[in-house]
């Protein structure tokens, strides 16, 4: 390996452990691969060779930097969030090389920059139900659409997961099935009664013989005897739906496919579930990722701020 060209090698080989060795998806190491390469054009910007051992802690303050004052065509900056995935990006990276024996900076030493927490979009029982019944179900389009949204609320599935599920792997008589979530884990998700019937309901209207359980219904449909791969959904297209639906139900809350998810998952908690046990059907790596819904779902809380606040008391 020469000097000249280390780093690049070592990114390539980095990328490569990405999705071999840890499985993760395209779509995360297309992310990586992107926030480093900006890292790799700031020293090629810079004429900085691109060994390990030239990077310092002065150097990531000049990177940094960098990011904060990006501008792109439009004159549009990068988020605090976006910035600090580019750091997330580059000590993982570090983190890999060290393992190798490649002598680079600590990668402790780079702190994340420090990001405005958002909070948690959910929807209440009856808002869910409002979103449910905005669907036209005397068409397909609509059928397929209620059954959508009756499956995200019932499973908590992450929109790629939903939109890559087949027909063949829908197990009515059990309600449920399998799905290879993030880290290529493979986990067990239920559906309720209620999302099972809407999912045979359009299950059984359907006259084709595609494999997607979710299609779209446009012009350029794919030949009969395909397995209608072109005619699976989009994470995109599933997204604009779910917004479109929002905007019917005049919901305040801006929802997106995620917060059903979150909506799942505070469902859950809120009626008595363990966070362990919603660990499992989330398919979270860490029950800490979980407990990001506990200060919202502990029922408790609520009774003990209304027995104890003096706020409470008569007048």
């Amino acid at each position: 390996m020469t000097d000249s060209n280390q780093l690049d090698q070592l990114l390539i080989r980095y990328l490569d452990y990405l999705e071999v060795e840890r499985q993760v998806s395209q779509y995360t190491i297309r992310n990586y691969h992107h926030y480093l390469r900006r890292f790799m054009e700031f020293l090629e910007d810079r004429g900085i060779e691109k060994k390990p051992g030239v990077i310092d802690m002065e150097l990531i303050s000049q990177y940094r930097l960098s990011l904060s004052r990006f501008t792109d065509e439009n004159g549009e900056g990068l988020s605090r969030v976006t910035q600090s995935y580019h750091v997330i990006a580059l000590r993982s990276w570090f983190k890999w090389m060290i393992k190798r024996d490649v002598r680079v900076m600590a990668p402790e030493k780079i702190e994340l920059p420090k990001t405005e927490s958002k909070s948690l979009k959910f929807l209440s029982s009856e808002q869910v139900e409002r979103l449910l019944e905005q669907p036209k179900i005397d068409t397909l389009p609509g059928l397929r659409d209620r059954a959508m949204l009756e499956v995200l609320f019932s499973t908590g599935l992450r929109v790629s997961e939903l939109v890559k599920l087949n027909r063949d792997q829908i197990n009515f008589d059990k309600k449920e099935f399998g799905v290879i979530g993030k880290g290529r884990k493979l986990r067990l998700v239920f559906l309720s009664d209620r999302a099972s019937r809407w999912l045979e309901r359009y299950e059984n209207s359907r006259r084709d013989v595609w494999d997607p359980m979710f299609i779209r219904y446009a012009k350029g449909k794919a030949p009969v005897t395909s397995t209608g791969e072109k005619m699976r959904l989009t994470a995109r297209s599933v997204q604009r739906m779910v917004e479109k639906y929002r905007k019917a139900a005049r919901l305040s809350v801006p929802i997106t496919p995620h917060g059903l998810r979150h909506s799942f998952a505070t469902d859950l908690l809120s009626h008595g579930a363990g966070l362990r046990e919603v660990q499992e059907m989330l398919g979270h790596k860490n029950v800490s990722t979980t407990q990001i819904y506990t200060h919202v779902t502990n029922p408790q809380l609520k009774a003990v701020h209304k027995k104890y606040h003096s706020g409470n008391k008569p007048d």
